[in-house]
């Protein structure tokens, strides 16, 4: 009877060996691929900062341009990321699930947290490496800029959760959403402030919470950036929460066809 595992300690022993499968093949699926992961968010923002620097000044609204290029980038990418490396979590480890202690869910959510840690690390070593070259990269409320960015992973996983069912079941769900993160990207304010475009049009754009959840994350950084009015913190975090609920309701509601796919 001692040598009776309970469900946590069997959960928590397959995250675990997942967490070390997925983390290795990550980084060692191609050459150098650690490295990758920090020089294609870096290439990206430098590419930016070249492009706009030769069409608007240095310094928007009172924030550098690199540091609001920054935030935009690393926000985004944490919530896409965690969404499309999540929805393809199932049929990536599908022959995990000969095992009966590996659920479908659990691939995902494991795939998820990796993609947090990864960007968590590739944030700090960016912000670092901008206050070294003398921008002023610091938040001056650094338990906001968490919680946004938690919020942005919770999002992004739970977009994920619901994306991995859909994209299993019925492949061109998958194809469909990763052309939506295209102009996605454009919509969700990486490029620019919605204090920036008419007030018609930044009604609309509000209606996306990763451009709250921006706006308000750069507001953290520098206390004098100017947020629009609208923005709200309980919005970004009624989508993170209601998206997490439906990816695990639909993951219970199609646990066998997933498993049996």
């Amino acid at each position: 009877m001692d040598n009776i595992r309970s469900s946590a300690s069997i959960t928590l022993s397959a995250w675990n060996a997942l967490f070390l499968r997925e983390a290795v093949s990550r980084v060692s699926g191609r050459r150098a691929a650690w490295l990758w992961l920090l020089v294609e968010p870096a290439a990206h923002l430098t590419v930016l900062i070249v492009i706009f620097s030769t069409i608007r000044h240095r310094v928007v609204l009172g924030f550098d341009y690199a540091l609001f290029l920054a935030i935009g980038i690393l926000g985004y990418n944490l919530f896409r990321n965690s969404a499309t490396r999540s929805m393809a979590a199932i049929s990536a480890n599908r022959a995990l699930f000969a095992y009966r202690q590996v659920k479908p869910v659990d691939v995902v959510l494991v795939r998820a947290f990796l993609e947090g840690v990864i960007q968590l690390f590739v944030g700090l070593i960016m912000i670092a490496g901008m206050s070294l070259v003398g921008l002023e990269a610091l938040p001056h409320d650094p338990l906001t800029v968490m919680l946004v960015f938690a919020l942005f992973w919770l999002f992004g996983t739970g977009v994920g959760l619901m994306l991995s069912v859909g994209s299993t079941l019925i492949p061109e769900i998958g194809k469909v959403a990763n052309l939506c993160f295209i102009p996605l990207y454009f919509l969700s304010g990486v490029l620019f402030s919605p204090a920036m475009v008419p007030p018609a049009l930044r009604d609309w754009l509000l209606l996306n919470p990763v451009m709250q959840g921006l706006e308000l994350a750069r507001a953290a950084f520098s206390p004098g950036y100017h947020v629009v009015t609208g923005v709200d913190l309980d919005y970004l975090m009624a989508f993170a929460f209601a998206s997490l609920f439906f990816g695990l309701a639909v993951h219970v509601r199609f646990a066998r066809r997933l498993q049996m796919q």
